[in-house]
C-alpha cells in the first residue's frame, strides 16, 4: 500500500475551507462531497418541487344542502337566460334572410357530381335560397330515404 499524502486532523470548530485567517495549503484538497449513494442503474431519487407547503391544520368545510340547491338554481337561470337571448338572437338575425330567400319553384333534373354531398348539391343548384330548406325539398322530391347520394346519380331538384 503507499500512501500519497496525509491529512492532518483539524480542531472541531473549524470549516474545510481557506478563509482569511487561514492560508491556502500547497497541498491538493481532497473533496468532502460524498460520492454516488446509489448505482448507476438505479432511478435518481426525488427530492420535491421546492414549494414549501402549509403544515398547518385546515378543517374541510362541508357543503350544505342549501348551498347545492343554490348553484343549481344559479345554474339553471344563466342557462335559460341564454337559451332566451339565443332564440331571440337567431330569430332576428334570421327574419329579414328567410323573407327574402325561398326555395325556387322551377325544378330541373341535375347530375351529381364527383365528392359532392346533398348540401353542396343544395348550394350549387339554388345559391340565393337556405341550403337545408333546398337539401329537405330535394330528398322530398326524390323520396331519398337518407341524405347520402352517389356521384354520376340524378336527381331533381328546386334551381334558381
Amino acid at each position: 500500500m503507499t500512501i500519497i499524502y496525509t491529512l492532518a486532523p483539524q480542531p472541531s470548530g473549524l470549516s474545510g475551507r481557506p478563509g482569511p485567517s487561514r492560508g491556502m495549503s500547497s497541498r491538493p484538497r481532497m473533496s468532502r462531497r460524498p460520492g454516488p449513494s446509489r448505482p448507476a442503474v438505479a432511478p435518481a431519487r426525488y427530492y420535491g418541487n421546492g414549494i414549501t407547503l402549509s403544515a398547518a391544520p385546515h378543517r374541510t368545510r362541508p357543503v350544505t344542502l342549501a348551498t347545492t340547491v343554490g348553484l343549481a338554481v344559479v345554474a339553471g337561470l344563466i342557462t335559460a337566460w341564454l337559451g332566451v337571448v339565443a332564440h331571440f338572437g337567431q330569430a332576428l338575425n334570421d327574419a329579414p334572410a328567410a323573407a327574402t330567400a325561398r326555395v325556387p319553384d322551377r325544378l330541373a333534373v341535375v347530375r351529381v357530381e364527383s365528392g359532392e354531398s346533398l348540401q353542396d348539391l343544395a348550394h350549387r343548384v339554388a345559391p340565393d335560397a337556405p341550403v337545408r330548406q333546398v337539401a329537405d325539398r330535394i330528398r322530398e322530391l326524390n323520396e331519398l330515404p337518407s341524405p347520402g347520394v352517389t356521384a354520376g346519380q340524378t336527381l331533381i331538384a328546386p334551381v334558381g
